[in-house]
């Protein structure tokens, strides 16, 4: 950071705030899985959630260069918060009839990114940003043209995208970006914390018809527990590890670092949550009732997709060993037959053993790492 730049040290009120609408996307990423749990769906999941994920990584690494603290800049937050809000309101049908929306929404949260991003203080910063904003305006282009024309044409143009922002970084080496460590991983904690509230907010939802009793109980302990476990793994420890080592590192190594544990490794980790969320919310309808291979599936494999992005966000930031997460990711999928043959309330219970298991182990034995002086 450059003498004199401002460096936000916390998350302001407005970007909770902006967070807030942002996770509305997960939810309604999640009820696209819930409606429809295939493989085409699951695609549609990734490709939104993948350009997505880029701008919110986008708005992150802007205010933690520039400070909203005046009234042209929150306004300027606001409209492309109003952005997000339309962007999420299309997601359920942006493959048939609000594709056109989606897009025209996303290239809004282009322009006002940029357009904030120029005003940082450091000209270091507004310099990097010029360089990168073509990139990103060409590929929201992109976004619009496949909303437009629907079909394969679209799935075509918005996997295009999607490659084509996350490659960008090879291209245009984020050099130039001033990381302010403390501020950059409460906010991506944030938004991480809340989306796993969707998963809460899901057994809700699905049991919601049911009686209290005491099955209901005992089973929604159990989701809850799932939920617990979700926050544990990313928030027992490795939230302050993972500040102290982007911390410590030099500008351009953190902004790499940065860019790949917060920005490649955080997809999977949503996309995770998201899949098992809607699981959840088709599960808790019955649970004691086989759940179905698709969506047993989506219980097991997005929680071996959260544990994998789990890995390699650890990896990427240096502060975790592998071993017992990537074991636990494995045997996650294996609880498949469980939840399609047996009841989704014996799956659960399941992972949750083995979660806590996980977290014992590491605890206890050789994986656990110690913080970082």
């Amino acid at each position: 950071m450059e003498p004199g730049a401002l460096e936000p040290t916390r998350v302001t009120t407005l970007e909770l705030f902006f967070d807030l609408v942002f996770v509305f996307t997960i939810t309604q990423l999640t009820a696209v899985l819930y409606h429809a749990p295939s493989l085409r769906s699951l695609a549609q999941v990734v490709l939104m959630l993948g350009v997505i994920w880029w701008m919110y990584g986008g708005y992150a690494w802007m205010t933690n260069a520039v400070s909203a603290h005046t009234a042209i800049r929150r306004l300027l937050l606001l409209g492309g918060m109003g952005g997000y809000f339309v962007l999420a309101l299309s997601i359920p049908h942006a493959f048939s009839s609000s594709g056109l929306a989606f897009g025209l929404a996303y290239l809004l949260v282009v322009g006002v990114h940029s357009t904030l991003f120029a005003r940082a203080s450091s000209a270091t910063v507004t310099s990097a940003i010029l360089r990168l904003t073509p990139f990103n305006v060409a590929s929201a282009l992109v976004v619009v043209a496949g909303g437009a024309v629907g079909g394969t044409a679209q799935y075509v143009l918005w996997a295009l995208a999607f490659v084509f922002e996350w490659l960008t970084p090879f291209a245009r080496k984020p050099s130039g970006f001033a990381i302010g460590a403390a501020h950059f991983v409460e906010r991506h904690g944030l938004v991480v914390l809340v989306a796993i509230g969707e998963s809460v907010v899901a057994i809700g939802i699905g049991a919601s018809h049911l009686p209290v009793d005491a099955a209901l109980v005992a089973v929604a302990g159990l989701g809850l527990a799932l939920s617990a476990c979700l926050w544990w793994l990313y928030f027992g420890g490795d939230d302050t590890r993972a500040e102290r080592a982007l911390g410590a590192l030099p500008p351009v190594e953190r902004a790499w670092a940065a860019l790949v544990g917060f920005g490649y490794w955080h997809i999977p980790m949503l996309l995770g949550i998201v899949t098992v969320a809607a699981a959840e919310r088709s599960a808790f309808g019955d649970p004691f009732a086989a759940l179905g291979w698709k969506r047993a599936a989506l219980l097991g494999g997005g929680l071996a997709v959260f544990l994998a992005g789990d890995v390699l966000f650890r990896l990427a930031l240096g502060i975790g060993r592998p071993a017992v997460r990537t074991a636990a990711a494995a045997l996650a999928v294996a609880t498949v037959p469980l939840g399609a043959e047996v009841s989704p309330a014996a799956q659960t219970g399941a992972l949750v053993l083995l979660l806590v298991a996980a977290i014992v182990a590491e605890t206890r034995g050789p994986a656990a790492v110690p913080e970082t002086a």
